[in-house]
């Protein structure tokens, strides 16, 4: 397998060149439907084109929702192989949103669909849920190791409902979501620029200072926009970790849509925002 360089290094240098900001590729019938589309396999890759068209070449990350391109089947998928494709040729490093978490040779699986070299949807990164016990992820680390691709392991997430499981405290005293974020500071140790395992983490939760963010490696957080935080947001629930954070902005500047010029208007000047609140 040829190697990449490691995601971790990619990441920060496109998070300085391009600006620290993640954009969506979120499909949802709602959407197609303002802007005009219809709710069908043409709409999908009308929409998905346009998207990427107007801003792979100029954001750090995109990040596409698989959900939304599975419910149209193979052809679903087939749109989804040829936006990965055409982000990757123009610059943007692309996130696998697809939430994957398993064990065994179904995780390696998992892992090859979305991190191996030559395989359809080879992404820059997967989603992945590690609530089958942290171990059960080791397929999708060890072949991100090789490749040179990350991940992104659910640690703190903006939906409400997380914190029953991600908060719930452990025998020896500490949350469940503090423990995923000590393995992957483990993953990334001594790794430079920046390592290659990341965390989600929503920028909704408010004061996080009872966790340490500090796992070395980037933070997808979403809730930027339409969920109600703003960039200003960023400093006081990161810390110190702000540098590290990658802010998803999906609606908000998919609402834009779906003329090019106002998608790279509102990714731009969320990118500004965020850059400006990150550098205090």
């Amino acid at each position: 397998m040829s190697h990449l360089e490691p995601f971790g290094a990619r990441l920060r240098r496109a998070m300085d060149e391009r600006g620290p900001l993640c954009v969506g590729i979120d499909p949802h019938a709602s959407l197609l439907g303002s802007w005009g589309l219809a709710d069908d396999v043409a709409g999908l890759e009308r929409f998905s084109r346009t998207v990427v068209e107007a801003l792979a070449d100029r954001v750090a990350v995109l990040k596409p929702q698989i959900a939304f391109f599975e419910r149209f089947g193979s052809r679903g998928l087939a749109v989804l192989e040829r936006s990965v494709e055409e982000a990757r040729a123009a610059g943007a490093l692309v996130v696998m949103d697809a939430k994957r978490g398993d064990i065994g040779s179904t995780m390696a699986a998992y892992a090859e669909s979305f991190l191996r070299k030559d395989a359809p949807l080879f992404s820059d990164a997967l989603t992945v849920s590690p609530y089958l016990g942290y171990g059960s992820l080791k397929p999708a680390v060890d072949l991100a190791r090789e490749s040179g691709t990350g991940l992104f392991v659910l640690a703190l997430t903006s939906n409400p409902e997380g914190g029953e499981v991600q908060h719930a405290v452990r025998e020896d005293g500490r949350r469940v979501g503090a423990t995923m974020l000590a393995h992957l500071a483990a993953e990334n140790a001594g790794e430079e620029p920046l390592g290659s395992f990341g965390a989600v983490v929503g920028a909704t939760l408010g004061d996080l200072s009872s966790y340490d963010l500090d796992v070395n490696g980037p933070l997808l957080a979403p809730g930027i926009g339409a969920q109600g935080a703003t960039p200003a947001d960023l400093p006081r629930v990161f810390g110190a970790a702000v540098r590290n954070v990658v802010p998803n902005v999906s609606r908000a500047v998919l609402g834009e849509g779906p003329d090019p010029a106002a998608l790279r208007d509102a990714a731009e000047r969320y990118a500004d925002e965020v850059r400006t609140a990150a550098e205090g």
